[in-house]
């Protein structure tokens, strides 16, 4: 009964966000999102969800700490390195031919690994041709991810992650640094457009010869799952490239066999030349 109940207010809570912020949480995961309520229950010594939600009504302070609770924003550069390693020996020779490439990175958080897909370009010799759009629905991530500039403290992890990838380079030509930040290359940070999306609630804004979207729909239902994959779907050109993350499939989703399987360990797929509705 008490399971019943805290079931119902959650609905309720999402709900309320939803007409509150316009941002839509009520087809995420529910074990993901009970996570991060009980997280903030936790954190402010509540006892029920209806607290809560009382609160989000009345104190904007709490309705933003949850909304960053819902906005998952775990990434590192080169994160699981042999990905980008096939990327790099795979996927962007393909790319040479074109005349302009343009790339999605959708959920990008504060840009680690959108960051890692321009060094990879610039190390082909195809960043000067490329444009990559990083998109995130939290504005709080995209306004570091515009800055180019990561904890000091984390470019030890990166650097062997470089390695894996492939990277025969010394990463450290890639960025300056302080006392306390790593300062990206310039050319790297404005080959990047970072903007607002909303997978949820927005649709398609170009024609991508690559989309990444990498440990995010794991956070949703099967349903929003169908939804997101039918825009990445309409996003891709002929021939275009999907990447997900190493706990992320196709294979139960409605646009499965629209697609060649070109890397089962990596997530990474092919589109192939038919309509979404034959």
């Amino acid at each position: 009964m008490i399971h019943e109940r805290e079931t119902i207010e959650v609905e309720l809570l999402l709900q309320a966000i939803h007409q509150l912020t316009g941002y839509d949480f009520r087809d995420y995961s529910r074990p993901s999102i009970m996570r991060r309520i009980h997280h903030r229950m936790k954190m402010n010594q509540m006892d029920s969800v209806s607290i809560l939600q009382n609160e989000v009504f009345t104190n904007k302070e709490m309705l933003h700490q949850l909304l960053q609770d819902f906005s998952i924003n775990v990434t590192e550069m080169f994160r699981n390195p042999l990905f980008f390693k096939y990327i790099r020996e795979e996927i962007l020779p393909i790319f040479k031919e074109l005349s302009e490439i343009r790339i999605w990175h959708a959920g990008c958080s504060t840009g680690e690994e959108a960051f890692s897909i321009a060094i990879l370009l610039k190390e082909a010799g195809l960043l000067e041709k490329s444009k990559i759009y990083a998109t995130d629905m939290n504005e709080e991530v995209l306004k570091i991810a515009k800055e180019g500039k990561i904890p000091l403290s984390k470019m030890k992890n990166y650097t062997k992650n470089y390695q894996l990838s492939g990277g025969k380079q010394s990463f450290s030509q890639y960025y300056t640094t302080d006392e306390e930040y790593a300062y990206l290359q310039e050319d790297l940070v404005k080959s990047i457009s970072f903007m607002q999306h909303n997978l949820v609630t927005d649709q398609s804004f170009n024609e991508f010869h690559m989309i990444l979207c990498r440990n995010v729909l794991i956070y949703f239902n099967i349903g929003l799952q169908n939804k997101v994959q039918k825009i990445f779907f309409d996003s891709l050109s002929t021939g275009g490239i999907l990447g997900l993350g190493h706990r992320e499939t196709l294979q139960f989703t409605d646009v499965c066999k629209f697609y060649e399987t070109k890397s089962t360990e990596h997530q990474i797929y092919k589109k192939k030349e038919m309509r979404y509705d034959e």
